[in-house]
């Protein structure tokens, strides 16, 4: 199923899409929401976050092949930083170039996994338990402002501006990432192809692990880490990150 949140004639929506159309429905994404026979146009819609997460979990290093190719060692266990939840921003939304000097702004396109249950100190066995499902990400990054101060690491300011955390345009819950490829398409031109099977550290790994450092709640969202092809971005570039399986998440810059 796919799930997302939209806006439709300024009240807010809660649907399952068939088609071009989201049958609508009440209640909470997170216990049973139940369906209303209420059916709308996808197009009639103005997207949102499918959902609104406490905390955006993002992982570095976390393929071998960008690892081989930088001469990164394999990690013994995963890397990762939080992004600011007031940085998600939703499909179709317009991405903001930051006010001020922050030098190169990179786009990099992630499977990102959202939390359906809570968890703490969980065992990867356990862990698909706890996913609603997952959608796609693009980890907005000003590439140049993580190592501007050579006394302190900026990554989470790096990170964190307005709409660098993009992910959607759905929640996909009937979802495989051991056998899908995801593309990133900067301008219509190809930038990234990579299998989402050569992750260091599978979605569940991390879910198994990263729950072992903080507790993860309905609506948080884990960012994969990314492959091969990241690259800086133009303002007046449109990046559209496809996952199969899931779909095409698209914005533009600037």
């Amino acid at each position: 199923m796919k799930w997302l949140r939209a806006r439709h004639c300024g009240r807010e929506v809660l649907g399952c899409v068939e088609g071009d159309a989201v049958q609508v429905h009440r209640g909470d994404l997170f216990g049973s929401p139940e369906p209303t026979g209420e059916r709308l146009a996808l197009a009639e819609l103005e997207w949102l976050t499918p959902c609104v997460p406490g905390k955006i979990i993002g992982l570095w290093n976390n393929f071998h092949a960008a690892a081989e190719k930088n001469g990164w060692a394999k990690p013994a266990e995963p890397l990762y930083f939080l992004k600011a939840a007031s940085s998600a921003a939703a499909h179709r939304q317009a991405l903001r170039v930051p006010a001020g000097d922050v030098g190169r702004v990179a786009y990099e396109g992630e499977l990102a996994v959202v939390i359906g249950r809570a968890a703490r100190d969980v065992s990867a066995e356990a862990a698909p338990q706890h996913i609603l499902g997952y959608t796609c990400a693009n980890d907005v990054t000003a590439m140049e402002l993580i190592g501007r101060d050579p006394s302190f690491a900026q990554w989470a300011r790096a990170k964190s501006f307005d709409t660098f955390g993009v992910f959607g345009p759905w929640i996909e819950t009937d979802f495989d990432p051991g056998s899908a490829t995801l593309r990133t398409r900067v301008g219509g031109r190809e930038r990234q192809n990579y299998g989402l099977a050569d992750m260091i550290f599978s979605p569940a790994e991390l879910v198994s692990r990263l729950s072992r450092d903080m507790s993860l709640e309905p609506g948080d969202v884990i960012l994969c880490g990314t492959s091969l092809g990241v690259l800086p971005m133009k303002p007046g570039s449109e990046v559209e990150v496809e996952i199969d399986g899931i779909g095409v998440l698209a914005n533009v810059y600037g």
